[in-house]
């Protein structure tokens, strides 16, 4: 028996959901004193307008040791726990606070790996399903955990974002440089490191012009496409979605592509018509 514990910034699919193999770990948010947990209740419309009203912008809250350590309990053999990068969030260092813990009182009998996934959203998603094609293969665990390391070092995570204005409350863009982009219409169009921070890959005068930039850059950085697994997740324009997909289509012949709305902590900072792709 397996588990896959995915913190809550990774959306499931309704087939993962309804898998038996996956579950969510819920992040917190708040805004304006509002707190929100970040589960099936999650309501993104009411989200949305908080965050839109807000003058300060929203705040997440990682899970606590105790909760990833709940997820633990049941009759599973190897348990893998994937969190959004640790340069972006305490879920990572909370999770493996859990492994140490977990097996302080119990013991070693159950196999946990923490994944860094040095991406968010569904990068998240994408190794969830990858480790589940190796458990039914039925590799061994030690061999899984060398595997999805490698795996998770040849993924990429790019988005579009309609606005910029909750980055910009969250501290991580200027002033400046969010009012010339909601001025002049530029779409930054931007992407993870090889260590999982955020970097600027390009931009694009208009949304259509910034999806096309970032199926390019996409384009060239996939080798192998055939082989390979795409995702794209969406805020609130499953529309824009479907354009993305159409893109992909006519520039690599992908093994799959898999579309997904956001969640609540990928709502947060896709914001209204945001764009998330990984693979």
């Amino acid at each position: 028996m397996y588990k896959i514990i995915i913190d809550s910034c990774g959306e499931l699919t309704e087939e993962l959901k309804k898998d038996g193999h996956f579950v969510n770990v819920p992040l917190e948010l708040e805004i304006d004193g509002y707190h929100i947990v970040d589960d099936e209740t999650f309501d993104q419309l009411d989200f949305i307008k908080r965050v839109e009203e807000s003058p300060v912008g929203p705040k997440s809250a990682c899970p606590s040791p105790e909760r990833y350590m709940k997820e633990f309990e049941g009759d599973y053999d190897d348990i893998f726990v994937i969190t959004l990068s640790s340069k972006l969030s305490g879920s990572y260092n909370s999770a493996v606070l859990a492994k140490n813990l977990y097996e302080d009182e119990n013991g070693t009998q159950k196999n946990i790996y923490v994944v860094n996934s040095r991406s968010a959203s569904i990068g998240q998603t994408v190794i969830g399903m990858k480790i589940r094609e190796f458990e039914e293969q039925g590799m061994p665990f030690e061999k899984i955990v060398e595997e999805i390391e490698k795996y998770t070092d040849s993924i990429s995570t790019y988005f579009v974002l309609e606005t910029l204005e909750t980055l910009r409350k969250a501290g991580r863009l200027s002033n400046v440089k969010a009012f010339i982009a909601n001025t002049l219409n530029i779409k930054p169009v931007m992407g993870s490191t090889d260590e999982g921070s955020i970097q600027q890959l390009g931009q694009g005068r208009g949304m259509k012009k910034a999806l096309a930039k970032m199926v390019d850059c996409i384009a060239e950085n996939t080798p192998n496409p055939e082989e390979r697994r795409i995702a794209i997740s969406h805020c609130n324009c499953p529309e824009r979605a479907e354009y993305v997909k159409k893109l992909l289509e006519e520039k690599l012949n992908f093994a799959e592509i898999i579309i997904v709305p956001t969640a609540g902590v990928s709502t947060m900072y896709a914001n209204n018509g945001g764009i998330v792709v990984a693979g």
